[in-house]
């Protein structure tokens, strides 16, 4: 099982060098303002796209990949996750999301308020996790920070990573800090809502004079600050009159908001639309799971879209392992009214724009990274899966953890020791 095990891990130690490549008769979706091409062909040298067309011409040593008219996307965005920082979940040890000082902080150093914790330096490429979801598809995701008891609500920083197995995986410009709010938060702010927004009031004024009352640490006071000067801040938040209240901060302060969750957003578009957020969300969240989502909507996705809100996807309960999943959210979505460009765009386009990579990920287009996914079928569909998947144009190894085991156990008279199996 061991040996099992490490092949996976070492197939992806290292990102592979750029290589050249030539993917013919595809139909390339492009989530982009091309949209649908259909026999087309891209041209991929140095890592990059560097043309698309029909019918181009095979450069000398360039790799051709007969794509027989099949799907080809961006990479997909995995969401808002624990991907590299979240082994299994019930295991502390592994777990690295959160921080809860508690007890921890002497009283003369004021609360566990600590904006300047950020995730990244705890990501591991080599997470079994990340195998399993970038053979379906995903190739990069944002690291979220969670909010835990004994912590605050101001859950610290994260960055969008990618999954090909490098260690320095954070992508430029990414980097956000992330907020809890609404009844979730309630116990780490005094037991009320209101009191989120007195701590926060405090928190920026701490931030901006330099000193203040001992709420944040003076790393924490810089690090706040920086997001007071046009830094991405995501709001993990429901409610619609919460909604309403975090656009009224971050235009205040001077932050770019994104909202996750926004189970009621679809009732404040107008005011999202306004604010240029993006709304990432769950679009099988549709049930009144508690007072902060009684408006919860099948169609959430679709009415912001049709007010010009750009919309994406992102899981809620377990993001981490099956971050695969969203294709299933963005597909829900498309079968309760958003057109299907748009529920493409919001697994590409619109996250890698909200987390400020557009400009070289999220789509299909010349200059762009070669972040590829060449599918079976409908890429919106479960019953579709990844035919291969390539960062730089380098094919990533279609292997992973569970493919293993499967073989394993299917297999059990091989050269390795005869499978467990409980008998």
């Amino acid at each position: 099982m061991k040996r099992l095990f490490l092949s996976v891990l070492l197939a992806a130690a290292l990102p592979a060098a750029a290589q050249d490549l030539l993917i013919r008769d595809a139909t390339v979706h492009t989530a982009g303002p091309a949209g649908t091409l259909k026999d087309h062909d891209v041209l991929v040298q140095g890592g990059v796209v560097r043309a698309i067309g029909p019918g181009l011409a095979a450069p000398a040593g360039v790799t051709v990949v007969d794509a027989k008219g099949k799907p080809l996307t961006p990479g997909l965005f995995g969401g808002l996750t624990g991907l590299g920082i979240e082994e299994v979940s019930g295991e502390p040890s592994t777990v690295d999301g959160g921080l809860a000082l508690g007890a921890m902080v002497p009283a003369h150093e004021g609360s566990s308020w600590r904006p300047e914790f950020d995730v990244d330096v705890a990501f591991n490429p080599h997470s079994s996790a990340i195998g399993v979801n970038r053979v379906e598809g995903v190739t990069f995701t944002v690291l979220a920070p969670s909010a835990l008891p004994g912590g605050s609500f101001v859950a610290g920083q994260g960055s969008a990573v990618l999954l090909d197995g490098r260690y320095d995986a954070a992508l430029a410009g990414s980097r956000s800090l992330f907020i809890d709010l609404g009844s979730d938060a309630s116990g780490l702010s005094g037991g009320s809502r209101a009191g989120q927004w007195m701590l926060l009031e405090q928190a920026v004024a701490e931030a901006r004079s330099g000193g203040g009352d001992g709420l944040l640490t003076r790393a924490g006071r810089a690090a706040l600050a920086r997001y007071l000067a046009g830094g991405r801040v995501v709001f993990h938040v429901d409610r619609a009159a919460d909604i309403r209240q975090v656009l009224a901060f971050a235009r205040k302060n001077g932050m770019r908001p994104v909202i996750a969750g926004g189970n009621e957003a679809w009732r404040v578009a107008a005011e999202l639309k306004a604010a240029d957020a993006v709304v990432l969300l769950d679009s099988l969240a549709n049930l009144p799971a508690n007072f902060d989502s009684l408006a919860s909507s099948l169609e959430n996705a679709t009415r912001l879209h049709r007010a010009g809100v750009r919309v994406g996807f992102t899981q809620r309960g377990d993001a981490t392992h099956n971050a695969r999943k969203v294709r299933q959210l963005a597909g829900n979505a498309v079968a309760n009214g958003l057109p299907w460009e748009a529920g493409l765009a919001g697994l590409t386009s619109v996250p890698a724009d909200a987390f400020g990579v557009g400009g070289q990920r999220g789509r299909i287009a010349v200059g762009q990274a070669a972040d590829l996914v060449l599918w079976t079928g409908d890429p919106l569909e479960v019953n579709t899966v990844a035919e291969q998947v390539w960062f730089g144009g380098v094919p990533a190894s279609m292997r992973s953890r569970q493919t293993e085991l499967r073989d394993r156990y299917l297999a059990p008279k091989g050269n390795l020791p005869r499978a467990y199996t409980g008998r």
